[in-house]
């Protein structure tokens, strides 16, 4: 959508603004001043604090009938009380990434027609806010985590203080640029240079939560070999301790019949989560970290320079970090719940 403004519009614009007491009125000049300044209707919705959509609403409204003025109250009518529970409890259950839809919903259900002005202000007033869902296993089984949970509070309580308890997993961190969140001032944009690289590497750790101290180590793939390489590393950690307890996923190197023995062989006893529970286990956490240290908006010329920096954040950095991360890598568990996607 295109507004071209000649030099006596926007004068005329930028005076009533000056005048103009109504703050929504004011968003809207706002809004049509920058669009016709070369902002995109993201940088102006930021800028702003609105959502896209009404900017959007805000643009083809002055485009096609010059209109300033928001309709009295934003909507032809509202939701009593009975429908606005039930769509409080429906906007729970569905996510909706456009305001428009939820006025289509309420329309066709309730007869009761509201703006996307007016729905946004509905929105906020009942504490919804426009952010990325937070994903969850399909599958997660909330009794199961809760009886892991149970199982490992047990087993903190009865465990000689002489057998360490790690938690144990593998990641396969890839080359490729990964783009995360960052600070980015206002009404800019932030370029980052990409690259699609296939190259993967792997590791297996597992980390004590006492002392927040990690056994780990690169191989050429995760299997029972490696799964019995790194029972090796744990023993010459704990060489004195009569058994070490290390909790896994169910992994199919994690459960195979050599893991086992390899497993007897350093007395190593193995638990297992429930599955589809990354959320019982606090190395996934580590990976995240390493994430954030190593990866996050990189670009590696090399994958020995790749390779480099994983090593150096695991076996140098890590060491230096550990005990300022306690309050986010922790067996503080919470259970994961089934939820409806719509």
């Amino acid at each position: 959508m295109s507004i071209s403004l000649t030099e006596n519009e926007k004068i005329d614009l930028e005076k009533r603004h000056r005048k103009e007491r109504d703050g929504r009125i004011r968003d809207r000049i706002k809004a049509i001043l920058l669009h016709a300044e070369g902002w995109t209707g993201d940088q102006i919705a930021q800028a702003l604090r609105i959502h896209p959509e009404t900017v959007y609403e805000h643009l083809k409204n002055y485009r096609q009938e010059k209109k300033l003025e928001p309709c009295s109250g934003g909507s032809q009518s509202i939701l009593n009380q009975a429908q606005t529970k039930e769509l409080i409890s429906h906007l729970e259950g569905h996510t909706y990434a456009k305001v428009k839809d939820i006025c289509y919903y309420v329309n066709q259900t309730y007869k009761v027609s509201y703006s996307i002005p007016g729905m946004n202000k509905w929105l906020h007033h009942h504490e919804f806010s426009y952010k990325k869902p937070h994903g969850i296993p399909a599958k997660a089984d909330p009794e199961k985590q809760a009886e892991f949970i149970e199982f490992y509070n047990t087993l903190l309580n009865t465990t000689s203080e002489n057998e360490p308890i790690e938690f144990g997993d593998g990641v396969h961190p890839t080359m490729a640029t990964k783009i995360a969140y960052g600070w980015i001032r206002k009404g800019m944009d932030k370029p980052i240079q990409t690259i699609a690289s296939r190259t993967r590497l792997n590791y297996f750790g597992s980390i004590n939560l006492e002392t927040m101290k990690m056994v780990i180590d690169s191989y050429e793939t995760i299997n029972s070999s490696s799964m019995e390489e790194h029972f090796k590393k744990l023993r010459e950690r704990y060489p004195e301790v009569p058994y070490i307890h290390l909790i896994l996923d169910r992994g199919p190197y994690n459960t195979s019949y050599d893991t086992a023995e390899a497993a007897k062989k350093y007395r190593i006893k193995l638990h297992f989560l429930p599955p589809y529970s990354p959320n019982l286990n606090p190395m996934e956490r580590v990976w995240k970290v390493t994430n954030e240290y190593v990866r996050d908006n990189r670009v590696f010329q090399s994958a020995t320079q790749f390779k480099q920096e994983i090593d150096n954040f695991f076996y140098n950095k890590w060491n230096k970090i550990c005990h300022s991360l306690t309050d986010r890598i922790t067996d503080n568990f919470q259970i994961l719940r089934p939820v409806f996607s719509g």
